[in-house]
């Protein structure tokens, strides 16, 4: 609205106060606390009411409503605008170049920015860069914090306020020489602005929600969030329909247990030659700490407290470059708890706490400020959970895959590579389909659209080779037992330290056998009967802190009045199983408060803040009942993480 049309009166006050309040974005706070004030409230014992799940052909308030979408086309369409999916379109528009072709590439990235979703340690390694941009320093990658010394350490659960040092031997997993710190969001977005300026279209504030098939059951694309839906599953006025996007070619680049991801798994039965994935809890914060206790480019890594000898975890310390922040003297820090824990009163954002409070660790964040916090799941299945990668019509690319180097610490590189991969056999596909049909002139100027595309869609079998036949299949099998000895003995932690002290440094990863993990990380969560609530120390305010605080860090909103998008399968469940077998696991898991079971009338019920939702995916994983289904909200909510 420009001011020469409120001087013409054409514009109520109204109207002009909305307008003003838009550009402050959604994430203002009088808009937020308007759209939850406005929520209409849920009738008593349910709690879902997505449209994945509830029907709405059986919906009378649905029964006016147009449900057409419009429907696009392109070449290769990437769903998910992480580094994998990033290099991906990088790698295919560089192919597209060099041949003088033109195909069209469209990425779809559900955070309203480039980046804002992105959470990693991270500590990279710069091998797919350099072979995806040679000249990636004088394109002002931003990777300007050089490793220049590291510590590797071991905390004794049994005796705690020790922080014993472990040798860091030369080429081995560990070594991080030549490799540099990141903020990872940051060098997500330096990514997204090569890839435009190759011709990539990137939309972002675009989930996918739903796979589109062919009467042949291939992949011909997504389509994109309804938006305008109520909390109790009824249209809005602002109801509009999601559009279609379809291609020849469509790559799932949504990161660690991506929503679409899970249907395509399922559907072609990807999984079905390969063991259960595995994941992990990683849990981060970025601090600017005092100027005498900075080490820029200085790497600290520590192993056990506060995990018990059973419980996979650890944290990471790193001292970025004071040119990462403006002149500030920032660390970023994190704590990662393994999903397959079995204590169902374990709380991995309080572990993470309770971390930073040993005494080696306090005196770098005493006097300092917290900035930031967020947290996401991530694989560490590693080589034997590498599910089959293509389907007819598609590909699984990055951490969708699960591509993570677990005794490294690293998988941007190997996903980078993994979407260059997928990239060239895209682009090798393509050429070898039919041309399309010349269309025919219209014989009238108003003539109906044509039908959407339905195929033939590109053959992308080559990618799974290629891929075998790299260095981040190599890589990937050459560390495949450090994950799993934790459980292969009842030495727990000590059988890894064995395995990887001296099995893996004598073979190098050659040895005959291969390590099983053991089973789905739900499986392993035991009746909360056998176990004793865990009492974790307070916060301090100083260098420990609540949950509700550290999720005002993440930039978090989400629509109030839309219908929750953790939704579940059954909503008796949590209460008759959750709840009466593992005390609610889910109030613990959860790194951002979005479970509370309540007590009403004398009855124990759960409570979903789906606000609070930062899209770490952990409940989707861990839920012992894998009741859980966590689906794309509208698009643009969830955290806003700034270089995180």
């Amino acid at each position: 609205i420009d001011m020469e049309t409120v001087s013409r009166g054409e514009v109520s006050p109204d109207r002009l106060a909305l307008s003003m309040l838009s550009r402050l974005g959604s994430r203002s706070p009088l808009i937020t606390s308007t759209r939850r004030l406005c929520a209409p409230a849920l009738p008593k014992g349910v709690l879902t009411t997505h449209y994945k799940k509830i029907d709405r052909a059986t919906d009378e308030r649905w029964q006016d409503i147009d449900m057409e979408r419009f429907a696009d086309e392109t070449d290769l369409l990437i769903v998910g605008g992480g580094p994998a999916g990033l290099s991906a379109a990088i790698r295919f528009k560089q192919l597209c170049n060099e041949a003088g072709l033109d195909y069209r590439v469209t990425l779809l990235e559900k955070a309203a920015g480039a980046g804002e979703h992105t959470l990693s340690g991270a500590v990279l390694e710069p091998r797919a860069l350099e072979e995806l941009f040679p000249d990636w320093e004088e394109r002002g990658a931003p990777l300007k914090t050089p490793v220049t010394s590291e510590r590797l350490g071991y905390i004794p659960p049994w005796f705690p306020s020790l922080n014993l040092p472990l040798p860091i031997m030369s080429g081995t997993p560990t070594d991080n020489h030549g490799n540099y710190i990141v903020r990872l969001g940051n060098f997500t977005a330096w990514l997204a602005e090569q890839a435009e300026e190759l011709g990539v279209e990137i939309y972002t504030g675009q989930g996918g929600v739903e796979v589109l098939y062919n009467d042949a059951d291939e992949v011909v694309g997504v389509a994109t969030n309804d938006v305008g839906v109520a909390k109790d599953g009824a249209p809005k006025d602002s109801f509009e329909r999601g559009m279609e996007l379809r291609a020849k070619a469509t790559l799932f680049a949504e990161g660690c247990r991506g929503s679409l991801t899970k249907e395509v798994i399922d559907k072609f039965s990807l999984a079905a030659g390969s063991e259960p994935q595995t994941y992990g809890l990683g849990l981060k914060e970025l601090w600017r700490i005092a100027p005498e206790k900075h080490r820029p480019g200085h790497v600290d890594h520590t192993a056990g407290w506060p995990a018990d000898n059973n419980t996979w975890g650890g944290s990471f310390l790193y001292h970025l470059d004071p040119s990462e922040g403006d002149g500030d003297t920032l660390v970023i820090t994190g704590y990662v708890v393994a999903l397959d824990y079995s204590n169902p009163y374990l709380n991995p954002f309080k572990m993470f706490q309770q971390w930073k409070t040993h005494p080696s660790i306090r005196p770098t964040f005493e006097g300092g400020e917290r900035l930031a916090y967020g947290a996401r799941a991530l694989n560490e299945g590693g080589f034997q959970s590498i599910p089959k990668l293509t389907f007819p019509g598609g590909a699984l690319v990055g951490c969708a895959a699960g591509f993570l180097n677990v005794p490294k610490i690293k998988g941007t590189h190997t996903a980078m590579k993994s979407g260059m991969l997928a990239a060239e056999s895209a682009f090798s596909a393509m050429q070898a389909l039919p041309e399309p049909a010349e269309a025919e002139e219209a014989a009238e100027e108003e003539e109906e659209m044509p039908p959407p595309f339905t195929g033939p869609v590109a053959d992308l079998g080559p990618y799974q080779s290629a891929l075998e036949g790299s260095w981040v299949y190599e890589e990937l099998h050459s560390v495949r037992n450090v994950r799993p000895a934790a459980h292969a003995t009842p030495l727990g932690m000590w059988g890894t330290f064995l395995y990887a002290g001296v099995v893996h440094y004598v073979t190098r990863g050659r040895e005959w056998f291969t390590l099983s993990h053991g089973g789905a990380d739900h499986e392993r969560l035991k009746p909360a009967s056998e176990f004793s609530p865990i009492e974790y120390p307070k916060p301090d305010g100083e260098v420990s802190f609540d949950l509700l605080s550290s999720v005002a860090l993440t930039g978090t909103n989400h629509e109030g009045n839309q219908p929750p998008h953790l939704t579940l399968k059954d909503d008796a469940v949590p209460v008759a199983r959750n709840l009466a077998v593992f005390d609610g696991p889910e109030q613990r898991f959860c790194p951002a408060g979005v479970y509370e079971y309540l007590e009403e009338e004398g009855e124990r019920r759960l409570q979903i803040n789906a606000q609070n939702c930062i899209h770490c995916k952990t409940c989707d994983i861990k839920c012992p009942s894998q009741n859980i289904d966590w689906v794309v909200p509208e698009g643009g909510g969830g955290p806003a993480y700034a270089g995180m």
